[in-house]
């Protein structure tokens, strides 16, 4: 990434205000990923699982934002949401900077992870490294265990053309007929990695590890799939499918039908990326282009293996010193230890950051809410589910207990549309009062309610979230939650879920929350006017924001106006950055930084100095279109003074992060944030210990 000069359509909106185009912003993202598996700081296994990571994340892009560029350059399109930039334009720089990552993905693997696994006495062999006994193994794994599913067909042109499955591997094979017939013929065999594991642990001296790849079994065992034939020489191919699901009009008919019927579709879809052996002949790839209908910014070179974020399963031996020291959730005591939760909860608002502290705070919530005879109601947001959870569990015994029992269920959620139906389909024969997603938009908020009948009357609990309610991806997503009785947000959580349950518009205007669709992007905005004003007036006007994604033009324009007036504007931005900092009179006071360390930075936060009185929130939302347009995003309000305080100074290690932090700039080089300092901070590290020493003196 750092080597690659971009061209000015990717830098420039307009000639007032350098704006990096999205996508480019988040190869650069994914480039930070690929960074750590480069590190040499990071404990082995990890570095591998980043690898993992990396090529997880580029397949999702190409099925999603690559395909929506391919499908406007085969219709000759521009789009001004894309700054009037051609699609073939934004191909041909993306292709760029992904071969580039490519080629220094395999050089790490290669030249770094490869010899560090040998120095572990673990190793990763080809067929011709083998020994007789090895041999002998994978000949009969492969008769065994695969064979079933390896489906060899022939190539005949214009007659035989093979249906690619989405992200399946395949090996295009070139043969020589035995018998003398003239000139070479081409096969495709499939590698079953979808229905094996990836690496095979093979027969080996008791001082060491040996494997071998599923691919290399394959490729080894080819004689006895094409016996009249010699096997000339083997690629590896992989096809990439489109997986948008294309809901053309979400404001009539059945949406809950239209998706299930898009599902089905989803892995049949046109190409988006073909990836292939850099070593393949010529004549062979054009005969594959020809075959597969593919064009020319449809291919991409790639090494000898695909389908890398199958390291996430690669085996780990038991080895635990080549993993990250564990790091057990801290307990949050005011919780976790008082006998009634909701005891707790009326007592005072209560902020927990997972994973550093335990979700059981968050799934006893709704388990003791299930159980408590007080308790009439529940009510939750639900985005995306664990594939074994606890918390939808404890709602359908609510249901059986007794219990009102309402979960507003986002089926539009890329990826997990199938698990949010099924769940949803779960919860209605449980007798849950189910909703789906609403027309037009889709509902990212984390919010949930309890309403319980106490001797006052009746009193409703709320739980607020960064993330979503899910057991899975709390043990590594790093997230704020805060649990709170207080009306000011509890009457307008009611009035945002009554609004998601009858889809009429709230009689009264949100105050505290602010709520995508309604109030959110204009507060914003004006919290932004309120430091501009400030700055102005000569006194300080300062911003610090913590989000995924920052790429809306509206906000970027309005913080750069910030800079120009003199307000200081921190920026902490896991993904995708549009705005280029630090440019002299258009973003100078402007300084950006990203994280990538052993937790996914996953927590947004607002924080505004406001003439001292620092308001603070906490959200679902990100500075994107999307978000700030087309989604109903929930921001909270922190008023506790010593949670302000509490998430300032977890956002000022954030900031003196020196050892995982990198600076966002227009270059797309990625150095690390250093700022000066001698004394290594690693925030994560130093939030984890930074809430052990509060939960120890609590």
């Amino acid at each position: 990434m750092s080597t690659h000069q971009l061209s000015k359509e990717m830098l420039t909106l307009e000639d007032d205000l350098p704006f990096l185009h999205r996508d480019i912003s988040w190869l650069s993202f994914n480039y930070r990923v690929l960074q750590e598996a480069k590190d040499p700081t990071v404990p082995l296994f990890e570095r591998i699982k980043f690898l993992a990571i990396y090529s997880s994340n580029l397949d999702e892009f190409f099925r999603v934002r690559m395909a929506n560029h391919r499908n406007l350059l085969r219709v000759g399109k521009k789009t001004k949401r894309e700054l009037e930039i051609s699609p073939k334009e934004t191909v041909k720089e993306i292709q760029q900077i992904v071969n580039e990552q490519q080629i220094e993905f395999n050089r790490i693997f290669q030249d770094e992870i490869i010899p560090e696994l040998k120095n572990n006495k673990i190793f990763i062999l080809r067929r011709l490294e083998l020994n007789p006994e090895q041999l002998t193994f994978i000949e009969e794994y492969f008769q065994e265990f695969m064979l079933p599913y390896v489906q060899p067909v022939l190539l005949v042109k214009n007659k035989i053309r093979p249906f690619l499955n989405n992200a399946a591997l395949y090996l295009a094979v070139v043969l020589q007929d035995k018998f003398g017939k003239p000139g070479t013929e081409f096969a495709i065999v499939k590698i079953p990695s979808d229905h094996l594991p990836r690496f095979i642990e093979l027969p080996a001296a008791p001082d060491r590890k040996d494997l071998i790849m599923l691919d290399d079994i394959v490729r080894h065992n080819l004689t006895y799939m094409f016996p009249g034939y010699d096997i000339v020489n083997s690629y590896s191919v992989k096809l990439t499918r489109d997986a948008e699901l294309y809901i053309d009009d979400e404001f009539s008919g059945d949406l809950i039908q239209k998706i299930k019927s898009s599902l089905a579709k989803r892995h049949v879809g046109p190409a988006s990326r073909f990836v292939y052996d850099r070593e393949m002949p010529a004549d062979l790839l054009a005969f594959l282009m020809e075959a597969f209908d593919l064009e020319k910014y449809d291919i991409l070179e790639e090494g000898r293996y695909h389908n890398n974020f199958d390291f996430f399963k690669f085996p780990d031996f038991g080895l635990s010193h080549l993993k990250n020291p564990p790091l057990p959730p801290i307990a949050y005591p005011a919780i976790e230890d008082n006998p009634s939760l909701f005891k707790a909860l009326s007592e005072g608002d209560h902020l927990i950051h997972v994973p550093y502290h335990s979700y059981e705070s968050v799934i006893r919530f709704f388990e003791e809410a299930a159980r408590d005879p007080q308790v009439t109601h529940i009510k939750i947001i639900q985005y995306r589910v664990a594939k074994k959870s606890r918390i939808m569990d404890a709602l359908m015994q609510a249901v059986k207990a007794g219990k009102q029992v309402s979960v507003f269920v986002e089926v539009k959620a890329r990826f997990d549309e199938e698990a949010n139906l099924l769940w949803g389909e779960k919860l209605e024969k449980a007798g849950v009062n189910v909703h789906y997603s609403l027309p037009g938009i889709k509902v990212h908020s984390k919010v949930a309610l309890v309403r319980r009948v106490e001797s006052s009357g009746f009193k409703m609990y709320a739980f607020f979230s960064t993330g979503n309610f899910n057991e899975d991806t709390s043990k590594i997503y790093s997230d704020f939650g805060l649990f709170t009785a207080d009306h000011r947000l509890i009457n307008e959580a009611v009035r945002l879920f009554g609004f998601l349950e009858t889809g009429k518009q709230p009689q009264e205007n949100f105050q505290h929350l602010l709520v995508g669709k309604f109030n959110l992007r204009d507060q914003l905005l004006h919290l932004i006017e309120f430091e501009i004003a400030e700055a102005k007036a000569g006194r300080t006007g300062h911003i610090v924001l913590k989000m995924n994604s920052l790429q809306d033009q509206e906000m970027i324009r309005k913080l750069c106006e910030a800079s120009q007036a003199g307000v200081n504007v921190q920026l902490i931005i896991r993904g995708i950055c549009c705005l280029i900092p630090g440019i002299p009179g258009v973003s100078e006071n402007i300084k950006a930084i990203s994280i990538v360390d052993r937790y996914l930075e996953h927590a947004r936060v607002f924080i505004f100095y406001h003439g001292g009185k620092n308001l603070v929130y906490l959200s679902s939302a990100d500075w994107m279109v999307r978000n700030l347009s087309h989604r109903i995003e929930t921001a909270f309000p922190i008023y506790h003074e010593p949670h302000k305080k509490e998430i300032i100074d977890i956002i000022h290690l954030q900031w003196s992060d020196n050892v995982k932090a990198r600076s966002i700039d227009g270059s797309l080089e990625n150095p690390y944030h250093k700022e000066g300092m001698d004394v290594n901070i690693r925030s994560q590290l130093e939030t984890y210990y930074y809430l052990k020493r509060k939960a120890e003196a609590f």
